[in-house]
């Protein structure tokens, strides 16, 4: 018998396939993650000699909330149980920010950053994608 491509013990098994809600949830967290890291490269790019304190704090906030959503958005991917919390965490804190840029020239960017943010918590709670990121123990790996 040929070595099997997945991981699935079980004869006969289909291997898990990521649900479309997930893969879009966690696209659009490595966008997320990608902004915030492009953030942190302006910040140094703009670096000034007034305020060296702080673009360098704001440099390295972007950078590891940046990166850390870039590895949520991997982990939602390989259906890393440990990677939902985090992420729903982020999407969490986009809506405030999103309700703080409300009124004026920042609705646009209010509205963007909402829609993204409810499209992620959809995604992840959709009962396909909470299927494969519940820890179940009788589920073969």
């Amino acid at each position: 018998m040929p070595p099997s491509d997945h991981l699935d013990t079980a004869p006969g098994a289909a291997p898990e396939q990521n649900p479309a809600p997930l893969v879009v949830a966690a696209s659009l967290t490595a966008v997320e993650g990608a902004v915030l890291v492009l953030l942190a490269l302006a910040e140094v790019v703009h670096l000034s000699p007034e305020r060296v304190t702080m673009n360098v704090t704001t440099t390295a906030f972007f950078a590891l909330c940046g990166a850390a959503l870039l590895v949520c958005a991997r982990g939602l991917q390989r259906h890393a149980t440990w990677s939902r919390s985090p992420a729903v965490l982020a999407q969490l804190i986009a809506l405030g920010v999103a309700w703080s840029f409300r009124g004026g020239d920042t609705t646009l960017l209010a509205v963007g950053l909402a829609v993204v943010a409810a499209v992620v918590l959809a995604g992840i709670f959709h009962p396909a994608s909470t299927a494969v990121l519940t820890d179940d123990p009788t589920r073969s790996e």
